[in-house]
């Protein structure tokens, strides 16, 4: 289609709709998620530590999570079951279909499942009900209705609550999935809490792609150091700080005692340029009368988003890497973190 063909056509075409009415009707769906999230987290009880107190007891027994839905409930149990798999906490998704042609297989004693339906009547959830049952599986209903053939036959009910869905006919299933979702997340990310699951343990399960570097790496493992780094006595001149600053190509010198090695100070390009504009003859004198002494420092094996939040909070663009006896063994120049895409 021509370009003038294309705009002669957007001119003459009706409009069904105009901006202002598009806004509006978006954000209704909004709000109607963002109530039933609400009403769900008031209505949070007991039920919710009961729930989370029994896959405490799966994970201990060494068994995993089923979570198993159909329809807008497939995509959410997927990401539920995912969401736990990456806390550390082994988790499946059954397809209540195959279930019946092969797939009970994956079940086992022990196991707990998750079947999520909003009515509770859902035939192909409910269904699997007896099934569970024969391998021993635990069941915990996640539905709006408590009175349903799901949540009273289940071992324990989460309910999640929705006044109406975001479709503007009440149809769609919107409201209710995003609750029912928001229910297992926060499930997922309580049971997390409890067990006081570290950044480390994050990172063992996300080591791939810009997460896994922001998790993983330590300082010492970008960090400058041998003659990218320079290092030099604190008695040493101020010309000759600013030589080893130029071959090293860095903008901040570690200057150390001499009979520890320890650091003592830095002195950055920033000072020198103020140097030279206060104090005539600078270049002779000795660097340790004008060092910034007890800079930021950070430890070689500390993580580098930990690096990073240190830099950010005192507005610096290098930070000296020291080893656990204080002694300067790398620089961590700010400049090279873009390439390392972690933040």
């Amino acid at each position: 289609m021509k370009k003038d063909d294309a705009e002669q056509i957007a001119e003459t075409a009706p409009r069904r709709f105009n901006a202002e009415a598009a806004v509006r009707a978006g954000r209704n769906c909004l709000l109607w998620e963002v109530e039933a999230i609400e009403a769900t987290a008031a209505a949070l009880d007991e039920s919710f530590a009961v729930v989370l107190g029994s896959v405490d007891a799966v994970v201990g027994a060494g068994r995993k999570l089923i979570f198993s839905g159909v329809g807008k409930n497939v995509p959410v149990s997927q990401k539920l079951a995912a969401t736990f798999n990456s806390t550390g906490v082994r988790s499946i998704f059954l397809d209540p279909i195959q279930a019946f042609h092969g797939d009970f297989g994956i079940c086992m004693e022990g196991d707990l499942a998750f079947l999520l339906s909003n009515s509770g009547e859902t035939d192909e959830i409910v269904r699997l009900l007896p099934a569970l049952r024969r391998f021993g599986v635990g069941v915990v209903a996640v539905t709006a209705e408590a009175d349903s053939q799901l949540a009273v036959n289940a071992d324990n009910v989460l309910l999640f609550h929705y006044r109406r869905e975001g479709c503007p006919l009440d149809l769609a299933p919107t409201a209710s999935t995003t609750a029912a979702q928001a229910l297992g997340d926060a499930l997922a990310m309580a049971y997390a809490g409890l067990r006081e699951f570290t950044r480390e343990d994050f990172a063992r399960f996300h080591p791939g792609g810009a997460l896994g570097q922001r998790l993983i790496l330590k300082v010492r493992d970008v960090m400058r150091s041998g003659g990218r780094m320079a290092c030099l006595s604190a008695e040493a001149t101020i010309k000759e700080v600013l030589l080893a600053l130029t071959r090293a190509k860095c903008g901040t010198a570690a200057l150390v005692e001499d009979d520890s090695g320890r650091l003592a100070g830095v002195f950055t390009d920033g000072d020198f340029r103020r140097l030279a504009l206060e104090l005539p003859g600078f270049l002779d004198v000795r660097v340790a009368d004008h060092m910034t002494r007890s800079p930021k420092t950070v430890n070689e094996n500390a993580l580098v988003v930990e690096a990073i939040k240190i830099l950010e909070g005192a507005r610096i663009n290098d930070l000296v890497a020291v080893d656990d006896a204080m002694r300067p063994v790398g620089l961590l120049d700010g400049q090279d973190l873009p390439k390392l895409k972690i933040y």
